[in-house]
């Protein structure tokens, strides 16, 4: 299968570019596609002739979107509409990556697939604006919601705590729970997903839930590093967007696809920066 990716050079692009299966993988540039670009979609379909085009190109910046509401939007909602539309008329299927924060967290339990929507931030709003547009704008759609991804490379949570691993101590908030999924992990999720025509919305992310403290505590464990990881309230980090206090996810939709847990992923990324 010849597959289209769009945001090749974010956390989940530059892993499925060194290797998605047996499937090619055509990956510009951002600079030379610009999925807000309608004519720059269009002729990167008719130049590429994609099997699938993989939209992993998206406006992640949560705190940053509450004053950038356009580009979030933008990014997050034109863009895909643009994409959903062009692959549309070209008998092109699309699969679409979206997040945890389209629900407000208040549930108090692992979301699935059929739970109802209802963002309280502007990122979450504009990446629910982007599903939407892809379900209307494409029948032929994946829609992939994923929890608090992470890679061996570039800006994330475990990557952070790290470069904080040589203070006296580690103060990390214990009240927000998710599901936190190792790129690769989802990657190969993705891989599965794509081998099957079942078009609709799925969730995909680590199995389980953890606070962003667990996840520190594991992490710092597998690396032996004996900083230790104080717990503190949200309240205590007060940020622009407010989080969910628990948008971890689970899954119901056949056919169900089953990532590695967490700890799995903790442990795999320890590795792969050893």
């Amino acid at each position: 299968m010849r597959i289209l990716l769009t945001g090749a050079e974010g956390q989940l692009g530059q892993i499925i570019c060194s290797g998605f299966g047996d499937h090619r993988v055509i990956a510009p540039k951002e600079a030379d596609l610009d999925i807000c670009d309608r004519r720059q979609v269009e002729a990167a379909l008719d130049g590429a002739r994609p099997d699938l085009l993989l939209n992993a190109a998206a406006y992640t910046d949560v705190d940053g979107a509450e004053t950038h509401e356009e580009q979030a939007f933008a990014g997050n909602a034109r863009g895909p509409e643009i994409l959903a539309q062009a692959t549309e008329q070209r008998e092109i299927p699309i699969l679409h990556v979206s997040t945890d924060y389209v629900f407000d967290g208040e549930a108090g339990r692992p979301y699935h697939e059929r739970d109802e929507t209802g963002p309280h931030t502007v990122y979450g709003r504009s990446k629910l604006e982007g599903e939407e547009a892809v379900r209307r704008g494409n029948p032929r759609h994946f829609i992939v919601r994923t929890s608090w991804l992470y890679a061996a490379a570039g800006r994330n949570f475990p990557l952070t705590m790290l470069g904080l691993a040589e203070r006296s101590e580690v103060r990390v908030v214990n009240d927000q729970l998710g599901s936190p999924t190792f790129a690769p992990h989802l990657r190969d999720g993705l891989v599965e997903l794509v081998g099957r025509e079942s078009w609709g919305t799925y969730h995909l992310a680590g199995r389980g839930i953890a606070s962003w403290h667990e996840l520190t505590t594991a992490l710092y464990r597998e690396l032996r590093i004996e900083t230790p990881v104080r717990p503190v309230r949200t309240f205590e980090f007060p940020r622009p967007a407010v989080r969910p206090r628990c948008s971890a996810l689970t899954t119901v939709q056949e056919p169900r696809i089953l990532l590695p847990s967490w700890e799995e992923g903790i442990r795999a990324f320890a590795a792969a920066i050893s």
